[in-house]
This record gives structure tokens, C-alpha cells and sequence, in this order.
């Protein structure tokens, strides 16, 4: 056992290996932060570029209470204020930081701003208490399609040049946030409008052929004919949910699957389906009801118009980044140039849902993904689209 100088030795040993172990650690965090960044500046607009990407999800609904709340940390951060408030044309929504006596009255303090739409500098705020920050606001308007919406406030002990730039700055990036929520919002109204005029446009049709099907296996085959009853229920209930508006590409399949059990119960023998499917792909999001009037166009357009038996060819590839569907038929084809006038927009025709789908397909992937319709007179008709795996603000259910 070691006593004495030999023991405070062995402890002393000990200390600087230690300081040797840590300070080889923080070397080594010096060395890997000088190859991330090569400059002060480099470091500093890292800085910057994150904490905006931290309170930009916040504001994707708009300028919200709630939103407002959790974003504001991140922008008083970003601005390093001590207190920041964040308000709407109204009241304060928001105030983050210290000196919350000032609270109160930020919204007087806006007034001007949200009236003329122009940045607002104060100072020799008066507070009772000595130790508080805040002696100076710069108040920056936020706006949406060109309308004030509400104001940014900065609160510091004095408003210097540069935090002046700077919370006009953070308040149209701010505003830019506001605006994409506001066609985020308008693009999700646009495609609940499309699916209700959709809806009023194929149930009339295919409701009276469906109970017209049924009706005839009533007396002669009534276990049948309440096999379709089901199917017939479990398709409307489908076709008008009060859910979102995007699906599964599986659940888009069954209810296809409901449909042509009950158009098959109507023409028998004549329709036959053939499907594609690659497995990999059922659990990519479309938009709802994106295939199913593309299946029953197929039917209405391909079969009826025919002489004899007629195919419906529905496939779903895989093609990497995107997904591929299509729905084909040996039909009897149409013209072209009638094609091209639904689509855009010229003639409605009796075209169940084409310009429907493409319409709402350009609106959540853009134009390169509208539906392509190959088709000529008595050749039969093949229309394709394809839509990304992934897509901001896309998903199953959403």
C-alpha cells in the first residue's frame, strides 16, 4: 500500500493525465470546428440559416396564437433581443423574453405601424423597474398579399442601425411564411371545391346504374344482389368521406375494386379487368379519388360505346422518385382534339372527372404531372399520370 509523498504522487499523476485526456478532447473539437467552418461568417450564417429553419415549421399555418408562441424563441434568438412580441392586427398573440410589464402596451405601441405599413423606431420607454432591459422598440410590419397582418416588435435597451435592418428583415421572412400558409390554405380549399363538384358530377350517373344493377338480382338471385348492396355501401361511404384530401394508392384500388364488382354485376360476361399492380407502391399517397374516374371514363367511354367484350387495363409501376398509373381500354377511343379541349378547360363534355383529375394533380405536384391521355377514334384510350413518393405537405389521410 502506498503512504505518504508516494500516494500524493500517484494522485498527481492521475490530475494531469486527465488535463492531458481533456485537453486533447477539446483540441480535437477545435480542429473539427475549424473544418466545418472556415470563418467567423461562415459560422454566424450557419447560425442564423438554423434557427430560422427552427421556427419556420411554427408558421406554416399563419400567424396563429399557437404557432406564434413557439416560433417567437427562435426569432428573439435570432435577433438577440431580450424580449420580443409578435401581434396581429387586433391584440398581441405572442410576448417572448423579459420585462413582460411592457406587454401591455405593445399594442398601442403598433399602431402606426399596422396603419401605415411602415417600420416604427421608439425609444425612452419608461419602465419602474431600474433593471430592465428594455428602454427602445423597432417595430416591423407583417404582411400578407400586400395587406398588414400584423407587426414584429424588437425590444432592447437601445435600437441600433443594424437591429433595425434586422427586424425588418426577420419580419418579411416572417411574412414570406404567412404567404405560403395562405396558399397552402387556398390550395386546400380549391381542392375540397373540386372534389364536390367531382362527387356531383359521377354519383348521379353511376348511383342509378348501381341500384338499377342490384334491383335486377333481387328476385332472382337475392344473396347476390345483397353481396352488391355492400359493396354498393362501402363505395359511397368511400367516394364521400369527410376525410382529407389525399389516400393511399392501395385504398384507392379497393374502392376501384367495389366499383367494377358493380359494373360488372351490370354488363356481366363483357367487362374484364386486368390489373398491374407492383406491391412496392400501394403505400404512396395520391390525391383521393385521382383514379377511380379515370376507371369509370374507362367503362362509360371504352365499354359502353362498344360492340362485344372489352378490357380494363389498370397498371401501378414503380419509376425510382415517382409513381406510375395508368388506366387503358380497348374501347372506342376519342378524338384527340375533344380530349385536349376538356382538359383545358374549353369543353366540359360528359368526360367524367379527366379535367377534374388533371386539374387537381397540376395544383399538388405542378403541370409536369397532369394526366397524358393517348387515345384515338375506334383505337381505345390510355391515360397516365405519375406523382412524386414524397411531396411537402402530402400525405395519406392528411
Amino acid at each position: 500500500m502506498l503512504e505518504g509523498p508516494a500516494r500524493s504522487s500517484v494522485a498527481l499523476i492521475a490530475v494531469l493525465a486527465a488535463l492531458l485526456v481533456l485537453a486533447a478532447w477539446l483540441a480535437l473539437r477545435v480542429v473539427r470546428v475549424r473544418r466545418t467552418f472556415s470563418s467567423p461568417v461562415e459560422e454566424a450564417t450557419y447560425d442564423a440559416l438554423h434557427t430560422a429553419g427552427l421556427a419556420a415549421p411554427h408558421l406554416k399555418d399563419g400567424l396563429t396564437p399557437e404557432g406564434s408562441a413557439k416560433a417567437a424563441r427562435h426569432l428573439r434568438a435570432l435577433l438577440g433581443v431580450p424580449a420580443l412580441a409578435i401581434l396581429d392586427t387586433q391584440a398581441l398573440l405572442v410576448w417572448e423574453g423579459t420585462g413582460e410589464r411592457h406587454a401591455a402596451g405593445a399594442v398601442d405601441l403598433v399602431q402606426q405601424v399596422l396603419a401605415t405599413g411602415d417600420l416604427e423606431v421608439v425609444r425612452g420607454l419608461v419602465c419602474v423597474d431600474e433593471d430592465c432591459p428594455i428602454r427602445s422598440a423597432v417595430a416591423a410590419p407583417i404582411v400578407s398579399d400586400e395587406t398588414v397582418i400584423g407587426a414584429l416588435v424588437a425590444y432592447a435597451p437601445d435600437v441600433s442601425y443594424g437591429l433595425t435592418r434586422a427586424t425588418r428583415e426577420v419580419a418579411s421572412w416572417v411574412s414570406t411564411n404567412v404567404e405560403l400558409a395562405e396558399l397552402s390554405r387556398q390550395r386546400t380549399r380549391t381542392m375540397e371545391a373540386e372534389l364536390l363538384a367531382l362527387r356531383a358530377q359521377i354519383s348521379p350517373h353511376f348511383v342509378y346504374n348501381s341500384l338499377a344493377a342490384i334491383a335486377s338480382f333481387v328476385r332472382t338471385d337475392p344473396v347476390r344482389a345483397r353481396e352488391l348492396l355492400l359493396e354498393f355501401a362501402d363505395f359511397t361511404r368511400y367516394s364521400f368521406r369527410s376525410g382529407g384530401a389525399f389516400t393511399t394508392l392501395e385504398e384507392e384500388l379497393v374502392n376501384i375494386e367495389r366499383y367494377l364488382a358493380l359494373e360488372q354485376a351490370r354488363f356481366g360476361p363483357r367487362l374484364k379487368v386486368d390489373l398491374d399492380i407492383a406491391p412496392e407502391v400501394l403505400g404512396n399517397a395520391v390525391p383521393y379519388l385521382s383514379v377511380q374516374p379515370l376507371v369509370e371514363n374507362a367503362v362509360r367511354h371504352g365499354l359502353e360505346r362498344k360492340v362485344g367484350d372489352g378490357t380494363i387495363r389498370i397498371t401501378a409501376r414503380d419509376l425510382g422518385t415517382v409513381t406510375q398509373v395508368s388506366v387503358e381500354d380497348d374501347g372506342a377511343g376519342s378524338d384527340p382534339e375533344r380530349v385536349r379541349s376538356v382538359l383545358s378547360g374549353e369543353h366540359d363534355g360528359d368526360n367524367v372527372g379527366l379535367g377534374n383529375v388533371d386539374a387537381r394533380l397540376r395544383q399538388v405536384y405542378g403541370d409536369a404531372h397532369g394526366v397524358v391521355v393517348e387515345t384515338a377514334p375506334g383505337a381505345g384510350t390510355r391515360v397516365t399520370f405519375t406523382v412524386p413518393k414524397w411531396a411537402p405537405g402530402v400525405h395519406a389521410g392528411q
